[in-house]
Formats: C-alpha cells, sequence, structure tokens
C-alpha cells in the first residue's frame, strides 16, 4: 500500500473543526447549511495556505460519546465531508470524537476519505466521557471490509485524558504501532491547543525511528522549529485561526506562514 504521508514529507494537516451538528446540545435548528458553508471555507483557506491533508471532526459536538456517535452524526459529517471533498483537491480524513472509529472508516468510505484520526486504538484511558478502551481488533476488521486502503493515524495517550494504569509514552506508542498495526502516530499536549513536550516527541522518535510521527496539539511557527527534526507530519487547528482563537475561521495567511516555518527548520 502506497502511503499517503511519506516518512520525512513533513506535511502539514489542516483541522477542519465542525459547528454543532443536528443532535448536540448547542446545535440550532436550520444551521447546519451555514456548518457547511464555514467548513468549505476554511478548507478552501487550508488549501490556499500550502496545508497538505485536511482532517474533518465534530468538534461543535461537546458533549462527546466515548464511543459509537448517532446516526443522526454520522449522516451530517457525510454531508459535509463530500462537500469539503468537492471544494478542495486534497486528502481528506475523518476523527470521529470522541472515540469511534468505525463511524470514521464508514465516512472515509462514502467520502473518499484516505485516513483516519483513533483516540485510543490500544489500552485505556480515563477521559471526560469516562474511561476509553481501544479496540484495534474490531478497527482493523472493519478498515478490511469497508476501505482497506485507509491508513490509521493513532494517537499515543491522547490529549484530555490519562492513562488508566501507568505507562510510558514509548512503551504506549511501542504497542500502538506494532501491537495496533497504526500506520502513523500522534503526540499532544495536554488539551486542545496545548504545546506538545518535545522531549515526550524525541523519545518517542528515539524508540520508533521508522515510524510515522505528527505533533497533534499547539504546533505555532514559533515552536515548530522544537518538532521540526523529529516529526514527520503536524495536525494542526487552532494557531492557524484568526487570533488563533479557536471560534474563529482559518487564516490562509498563517497557515502559509507555518507551512514555510515547518519546511526551513527542517532542512
Amino acid at each position: 500500500m502506497k502511503t499517503l504521508f511519506p516518512r520525512g514529507s513533513k506535511c502539514l494537516i489542516g483541522v477542519v473543526h465542525l459547528g454543532p451538528l443536528p443532535g448536540s446540545p448547542r446545535w440550532i435548528k436550520g444551521t447546519l447549511q451555514k456548518t457547511i458553508a464555514k467548513a468549505i471555507a476554511d478548507a478552501r483557506a487550508y488549501a490556499r495556505g500550502g496545508a497538505d491533508a485536511l482532517e474533518i471532526e465534530n468538534f461543535g459536538d461537546v458533549p462527546f460519546s466515548k464511543s459509537s456517535v448517532p446516526p443522526e452524526t454520522v449522516a451530517c459529517m457525510a454531508v459535509v465531508g463530500r462537500a469539503v471533498r468537492d471544494s478542495v483537491d486534497l486528502p481528506v480524513g475523518f476523527n470521529v470524537l470522541r472515540n469511534d472509529p468505525r463511524a470514521a472508516l464508514a465516512l472515509c468510505a462514502a467520502c473518499r476519505g484516505l485516513f483516519v484520526r483513533i483516540n485510543v486504538l490500544t489500552g485505556a484511558m480515563v477521559t471526560d466521557q469516562g474511561i476509553i478502551e481501544g479496540n484495534a481488533f474490531e478497527t482493523l476488521r472493519q478498515k478490511q471490509v469497508l476501505c482497506p486502503d485507509v491508513q490509521i493515524l493513532a494517537d499515543v495517550l491522547v490529549k484530555h485524558a490519562v492513562p488508566l494504569a501507568p505507562i510510558t509514552a514509548e512503551r504506549a506508542a511501542l504497542d500502538t504501532l506494532k501491537r495496533g498495526l497504526a500506520d502513523g502516530l500522534i503526540l499532544s499536549g495536554g488539551g486542545t491547543g496545548e504545546p506538545t513536550s518535545p522531549e515526550v516527541v524525541k523519545r518517542v522518535r528515539t524508540v520508533c525511528p521508522r515510524a510515522l510521527l505528527f505533533v497533534g496539539s499547539g504546533v505555532c511557527v514559533g515552536n515548530v522549529a522544537d518538532y521540526a527534526q523529529l516529526a514527520d507530519g503536524f495536525v494542526v487547528g487552532t494557531s492557524l485561526k484568526r487570533g488563533g482563537r479557536i471560534q474563529s475561521p482559518v487564516d490562509w495567511r498563517r497557515v502559509l506562514a507555518l507551512k514555510r516555518a515547518i519546511l526551513n527548520k527542517s532542512r
């Protein structure tokens, strides 16, 4: 299988944060079309700024389910996903929060998505949704049935969570890669927009020298040099919004500045 994100490519994945979808507490009747329009505008801003791929997630659906989301969420994400996919010439992937790999894979099958992000693929994490257990067994088998070429990017000790039992990032990364069969690993800080520890990235890179490794939170122009020599790519949303505010639209100028910084600091 040809990899979507080659090792050392220094790719930038822009996160398309969707507004509240039908059925979620903050959804307002009649706003789905606005949500679609905003997603398309953000996607086009990422494309204009030079992002390499897009990750679509139901960020506005708080509070999240710890496992399967309701069918209306999947239906609406499919509508948005197809609209985004038809609007920009970039690879698209899905992250169904908090941890619904089956839905994410189904969305890839329906929308020609090329990757999924899975917050907990292996192990068990204590989160604000309760204890989330990874299920690589079912996830990999479902992928084989629905979309065998889709790549799995899996979080290691995902943000907004702590492991149920003590485990190092290195051990968790190795398990996710070798026992969960993830195609790539994502390391993040404690929460959305919070910087990832460069030391943790370095330690994981040491034990997983050939792994596809992403930094998944808190990356900006000011700190990208801390990761550029270690990571293969970056999953970024917050710092690329106007004023660095997560609820604001994506600013293509910020995308361009970060993409240039990534390339410059990687040399």
